[in-house]
């Protein structure tokens, strides 16, 4: 990340709620048909390393290397988690994304799950995962899209958290609506057009579990993690406010016909 950039979200407990959720399954599907089991990939923004170890699973012959940021003591969440579930062909490490710690053609596979979004110049970040991706690797990114985010019912309180969310996240250097322009990115960053394979993937929450488990965790980010002190900090928001937008999210969460879906862009890039 650049030195100006803030990473929005942090890694408050609510935040590592959401992102140890996440596996190869639900959160890289476009990718999975691309790997071969003795390949090398290298992981970039891997947090608490759910997605990571699964992909390790998947490279049984390879090896998988997770990198966050330096001094992030998520990474100790993520060896233990390699470790409960036996998987040894892993490493973490730490490092910096637009400056990757890593010597030209090392990798068959580069990938990173909504980094591009907070990292300040994402062209400069997709420069360097195809320079450590090795010719003929792949270069892979998925991101969401705040803007495209629908739900049930029409909470204005919703509206309000995605308005200031936005406002936020702009704030920090970021880019929230990255899902609709990772293709555009990666054109500037030395991409051709006949280089890219492009696709969209959502996730859904519906039913009781799901939404009390997605708004809850949405409510106590609001007013606990990284992003209220920077709400806070840059004006956006007051105290009072944010917890009227926490109350908005459990409302929604207890809505009987409540429905949440968020798009992400995906992207595929050949070297």
């Amino acid at each position: 990340m650049s030195k100006d950039t803030v990473y929005t979200h942090g890694h408050h407990e609510s935040v590592l709620r959401s992102h140890s959720w996440r596996t190869a399954k639900n959160s890289a599907a476009y990718l999975l048909p691309y790997l071969k089991p003795n390949m090398s990939l290298l992981d970039i923004g891997c947090g608490p390393g759910t997605i990571t170890t699964d992909f390790a699973t998947l490279l049984p012959e390879g090896h998988v290397t997770g990198l966050e940021v330096p001094g992030s003591d998520v990474l100790d969440k993520a060896r233990a988690y390699a470790a409960e579930r036996g998987v040894a062909n892993i490493t973490f490490t730490t490092g910096n994304a637009l400056a990757l710690p890593f010597p030209n053609d090392t990798f068959d596979v580069v990938h990173a799950h909504q980094v591009l979004q907070h990292v300040g110049d994402p062209v400069q970040m997709l420069k360097e995962m195809r320079r450590v991706t090795k010719p003929g690797g792949v270069v892979a990114a998925r991101e969401a899209d705040f803007s495209g985010m629908i739900w049930y019912p029409e909470l204005e309180g919703l509206e309000n958290w995605r308005q200031g969310y936005l406002k936020v996240a702009r704030a920090n250097g970021g880019e929230p609506d990255a899902g609709r322009r990772i293709h555009v990115w990666a054109k500037a960053a030395g991409f051709s057009a006949q280089d890219l394979t492009l696709s969209a993937g959502t996730w859904c929450y519906y039913t009781p579990e799901e939404r009390a488990w997605w708004g809850g965790m949405w409510a106590d980010r609001t007013v606990s993690s990284r992003y209220a002190d920077s709400a806070l900090q840059h004006g956006i928001y007051t105290k009072e406010e944010l917890q009227e937008v926490a109350e908005a999210w459990r409302k929604w969460a207890a809505e009987e016909d409540g429905w949440f879906t968020l798009i992400h862009g995906e992207l595929i890039a050949k070297v």
